[in-house]
């Protein structure tokens, strides 16, 4: 029976890809901030859950030890743990600026470092990061600070392929978008400043556009489930997998033509 450690697994596709593995057959070794709130993956017995905080270095050494001495073996670790800050970055407060950098891409350095001992001896084993689509087309609107670190974490990843690939230790990335029980847009941090507001029209039109997204417009979680799970057992051997139609969309239409063009096209839109 295999085991497999996800960041982030309070809510949304954290607390998905939990119950999903669990329900295969899977150990799970849950993380979250606050698992004294937790009363619904507790009650499955194959998952025990580890409180951490990614950003927090003791935290990550004592959850990560605690993981592999209550199950032996950790086989794949998921780094899903995540925050958004939106907005102008002139408005951006400096302990918002390092939190986003510190949850996004410190956190899973943090954890791929806590875990390559433990993969190195084992002889392998597999970390599948939690991108986005906007890490591998080109900043959104305002998301200047959330694509940075997204970017980072794409650029993290493929330097880590060529130092890890040798210890088969393997790297896998997943590419996606908004999904209909994404907790994202709750938790958007978004730079504001009362006194400057050059920026208001633009922050408008993409709050509007967030606060008015249909499911349509969303991808099903559940493929994006189905997707790790793939990667897991080693039925996907794709280093990047992106998810859902506008992800798909972006991604093809920033390979097709000029930087330059792709990025008045999503400028026209605003």
């Amino acid at each position: 029976m295999k085991t497999i450690f996800i960041t982030g697994t309070s809510t949304g596709l954290g607390k998905l890809t939990a119950k999903h593995f669990a329900q295969q057959g899977w150990n799970v070794a849950a993380t979250m901030r606050t698992p004294e709130n937790e009363t619904e993956l507790n009650q499955y017995p194959n998952i025990k859950i580890f409180k951490l905080d990614v950003t927090d270095i003791e935290q990550v050494k004592t959850a990560t030890a605690d993981a592999i001495a209550a199950f032996g073996k950790i086989d794949v670790v998921v780094n899903n743990a995540g925050m958004g800050t939106y907005g102008a970055l002139e408005l951006a407060k400096e302990n918002d600026i390092d939190w986003q950098f510190a949850v996004n891409t410190r956190g899973p350095i943090n954890i791929i470092r806590a875990f390559l001992p433990h993969f190195r001896a084992n002889k392998g084993g597999m970390f599948i990061n939690i991108s986005s689509f906007m890490g591998v087309t080109t900043a959104a609107p305002l998301g200047s600070l959330y694509n940075m670190s997204k970017f980072a974490l794409e650029g993290l990843t493929e330097g880590l392929y060529y130092e890890l690939k040798p210890l088969n230790i393997e790297l896998r990335l997943i590419e996606q978008g908004g999904s209909h029980d994404n907790n994202f847009i709750n938790n958007v941090v978004w730079n504001t400043d009362p006194n400057i507001t050059a920026y208001d029209e633009l922050t408008g039109k993409l709050k509007h556009l967030f606060a008015t997204a249909d499911d349509s417009q969303k991808d099903d979680p559940q493929v994006i489930v189905n997707a790790i799970n793939d990667l897991a057992i080693g039925e996907s051997k794709k280093f990047r997998t992106v998810i859902g139609n506008m992800g798909n969309y972006l991604v093809s239409l920033r390979n097709s033509v000029p930087i330059e063009e792709y990025l008045e096209t999503i400028a026209a839109n605003f």
